[in-house]
Formats: structure tokens, C-alpha cells, sequence
């Protein structure tokens, strides 16, 4: 890609600064004003890409160098950028937390603006300081751009902001958001509400309190200082040959409240190695959809909906007897519980699950795990086999407690051996992404027609 790519890095100073509403109210305003916004989100959020989605229309990428690689990351962004809108980009965390998992990282990766959000509801002058710091560590060429200061308390406060950063600091301001509880967004356990949700319930007063206290004319000019990645191959595309020639192998995908956590474009690393994924509710549906191969359980909030999936016993029994007869079956985090014996909630109610692992999945208060994750596969099975390397990452408040054997199939970079499995059923706690390794998913494909053919000739 050759065009000038608009794009901005919508960055915070920590976690909690309003990083996220400002971004969605910058793509709100945006579109307000008639442009194209085409969102991304930098690390492994499943939750903040819903919203970005529903605030443009569009499907929002996650841009993640740790599991997937610069290659990926920059073919994807070049691949999805658009060059006739704008690209906005919400960073993680602070700017520079992570590393190479950093929003400064992939700024610096993709030669993206950066805008930095600050919390100012603390403080007056000394957010000079604060600012002065992050622009003596950034190491773009362009530095940070511009600066929106977040949760401001009048007039006089953000006068007495301007004048220090004017006097210490190279970056202008380009806005000055006051503190406004009706676009707060509310959050649980995991992280804000999901945009399925609605949890902005009127977007045009956001966009509207963005157009008014932020300067679009001037976040537009800075969003130009982009010419985009250059010339890059396809992240994805149906012409990939990494699954078997004319392969259109049906897997059932769990969709609906309690599974909605996926990357989008592991769906489209399943499509183009030759999958046809059919989505289905362990929620509402009482059977799994006619002639599917295989099924993948992705990640979500089982425990907020346990009453509901225990409910469904046939359902659950039906996937716990196609488990048993060998059918590939792929399971993360919420996908995995489900697979347990039973979830426990956090107020203590147990509730029985598709018992497919003889373990039991309990919700507690503290988080359990949070983190990148390396997978060395020690045993074969549907995504590959012996010394294959795969790359996820980790956020979960629930234990599973085994009362039975089990098979451990991976090494993890962390602790010790996890990722268990029965015949062909593989899960886990760790989300995978597969933009480094897509002949996983080939593999599960292929696991999947593999076992269609034997079944035809019994």
C-alpha cells in the first residue's frame, strides 16, 4: 500500500485514563462529520473491538505483535487500513506498557500518529510533567501528536494545564473532555460491557461532547501525517493453500451472549483453510447445526449464563457424545468451563456443564491468570503435532479443579504442562491466535475431514 493511510494510535498514559471513550467518541465524531472509520485495537482485547464495531459499523482488528509477529501485524493492518477514510487505532494500557506488546511499539511498527489521553482529574500543572516524560520516551520520529486531557473539571482547570504544558512541553492540546457520567461505560470482571450490549445508549450526545470540546479539524490534519505500511501481502485470503484442495469442511462455532470472545480473523485463517463455520447457541439452541465436522468453542461469560447452558441438556449431552466418538473439538477459556463438569458462580451456585473433562470450574473474586502464553504441543493432536509452537494469551477468574485423568498436551512458557485432552477434544484457558502459526486451524481442518472420510467407510 502506496496511498496515504489517515490513521491515528488513540494512547493513554495507564489503564483507567478514559482511553476507550475518547476513542469511540473520536470515531463517533468522525463519522459525524461523514468520514469512513475503520478501527483497530492494539493487544489481545476482545471486548473494546465489540465497541468499536458499534460505534462504526465495522469489524474492529486486534493488532498484536507479541502472538502474532510484525509481518502479520503490518500485512493485516495493510490489508483492513483504509485509504479512503480514517484508521483509528486504541492503544492498551499506558503507551508504553508491554514492550513489544506496546501501543508505542506498533505506533512506531506502522509510523502511526499517536494521541495521547490524559487523566486530569487529579491534578493541574503537574500534568506537564507527565507529559514532558512521555514525550522524552516515545522514539517514533513523530513523537506524540497532539493530547487530549480527559475528565477535566472547568475552564479554569484546563487554563491552568495549558499554560504549564505550554511552558515545559513540545505537544499542544488538542482537547479538553470534562468529566461526564453519561458516556461512562460500565464495566464487570472481565472488562467494560460488550458492544452487543448497547452500553453507550446515546452515542450521538458522545460524539457530540467530542465535536465540541476536541479540535476535529486539527486530529484530521494530524491523522494525514500517515502514508500507511506500503506495499504488503494479504494477511489472510481464500487463496491461502493451507488446508486441503477444495476442502469445505462445516464447524460449528458456539455464538451468543455467554460465547463472543474471538479474534476475527481466526475465523478468517479457519475460512481460508477450507472451513465453513456454522454458528449455533449452547443458549437457545436445543442441537447442534445438521452435517458440522467439528466444533469450536470460543471464550465469553458461561458463568453469567450458567442457570441458562445447564438448562439446555440436550444440547449439552449431544456435544458431550460427539466428543466420545472422536469428533475435533477446540475449546478456550468460557469454551473450556462449559466443557467441565460443572461451573460454580460467584455466589457459590453450581451448575452442570456438558462433563466432557472430569473437572469442575469455579468463579472466584481474585483474577486467576493474565498473560501472554507460548504452547509447545508435546503430544499430536487436531491443531498439530510434536514441537509445534502456538501463541495465545490468558485473563480468567475461574479455577478448574480435575477429579479424574486427563491428558496435558502442552508445554507453557509459564508453568509447567497444561491444555488437556480426550480423543479428539483439545481445550484450555488460553486464548490462541493464529496469524503466526494458521496451519493450526489447517490442521484442524484436515483433523475434521480426516475423520469424515472414516466415518463414510464404516
Amino acid at each position: 500500500m502506496t496511498a496515504l493511510t489517515p490513521s491515528i494510535l488513540v494512547a493513554g498514559v495507564s489503564s483507567g485514563c478514559g482511553k476507550t471513550t475518547v476513542a469511540l467518541g473520536i470515531m463517533a465524531a468522525l463519522r459525524q462529520r461523514g468520514n469512513f472509520v475503520q478501527p483497530f485495537k492494539c493487544g489481545p482485547d476482545f471486548i473494546d473491538t465489540t465497541l468499536h464495531t458499534m460505534v462504526t459499523g465495522n469489524t474492529s482488528w486486534n493488532l498484536d505483535v507479541r502472538m502474532c509477529g510484525k509481518t502479520y501485524v503490518r500485512n493485516l493492518f495493510g490489508q483492513e487500513a483504509t485509504t479512503e477514510g480514517i484508521n483509528v487505532i486504541e492503544g492498551v494500557m499506558g503507551l508504553f506498557d508491554g514492550g513489544e506488546a506496546s501501543a508505542a511499539s506498533l505506533a512506531a511498527l506502522l509510523s502511526v500518529p499517536v494521541v495521547l489521553v490524559v487523566d486530569a482529574s487529579s491534578a493541574a500543572e503537574s500534568i506537564a510533567a507527565i507529559i514532558r516524560g512521555f514525550e522524552e520516551m516515545i522514539s517514533t520520529e513523530k513523537g506524540i501528536s497532539g493530547v487530549v486531557l480527559n475528565k477535566v473539571a472547568s475552564p479554569r482547570h484546563v487554563e491552568l494545564i495549558k499554560g504549564a504544558v505550554s511552558r515545559y512541553c513540545c505537544t499542544r492540546i488538542i482537547g479538553a473532555i470534562p468529566r461526564e457520567r453519561a458516556i461512562e461505560i460500565p464495566s464487570r470482571h472481565l472488562g467494560l460491557f460488550m458492544g452487543e450490549e448497547k452500553p453507550l445508549k446515546d452515542l450521538s450526545s458522545l460524539s457530540d461532547i467530542i465535536c465540541q470540546h476536541l479540535d476535529m479539524d486539527i486530529l484530521v490534519k494530524i491523522s494525514k501525517d500517515c502514508k500507511g505500511p506500503g506495499q504488503c501481502p494479504p494477511a489472510f485470503s481464500s487463496s491461502q493453500d493451507n488446508g486441503v484442495k477444495g476442502a469445505n469442511v462445516q464447524i460449528g462455532i458456539a455464538r451468543d451472549q455467554a460465547f463472543c470472545f474471538y479474534y476475527e480473523d481466526n475465523l478468517r485463517i479457519f475460512e481460508s483453510a477450507g472451513a465453513s463455520l456454522v454458528p449455533f447457541s449452547p443458549l437457545k439452541d436445543e442441537g447442534l447445526p445438521r452435517g458440522i465436522s467439528g466444533l469450536y468453542l470460543g471464550g465469553g461469560y458461561p458463568e453469567l449464563f450458567a442457570e441458562q447452558l445447564s438448562e439446555n441438556k440436550r444440547l449439552r449431552q449431544e456435544i458431550k457424545d460427539l466428543s466420545w466418538t472422536g469428533m475435533p473439538i477446540f475449546a478456550e477459556c468460557g469454551g473450556f468451563m462449559y466443557l467441565c463438569r460443572s461451573i460454580t458462580d460467584i455466589k457459590g451456585q453450581d451448575y452442570d456443564m456438558a462433563g466432557v473433562f472430569p473437572a469442575d470450574a469455579r468463579m472466584q473474586k481474585r483474577l486467576a491468570s493474565l498473560g501472554y502464553r507460548d504452547i509447545t504441543i508435546d503430544s499430536p493432536c487436531p491443531l498439530g503435532g510434536p514441537g509445534d509452537r502456538l501463541h495465545g494469551h490468558e485473563f480468567h477468574y475461574s479455577v478448574a479443579n480435575f477429579n479424574g485423568p486427563v491428558e496435558k498436551i502442552f508445554s507453557m512458557n509459564h508453568r509447567g504442562k497444561e491444555g488437556y485432552r480426550i480423543k479428539n477434544t483439545i481445550a484450555g484457558y488460553v486464548h490462541i491466535h493464529f496469524g503466526s502459526t494458521p496451519q493450526a486451524p489447517a490442521q484442524f481442518v484436515n483433523t475434521c475431514q480426516a475423520m469424515d472420510r472414516n466415518r463414510s467407510c464404516e
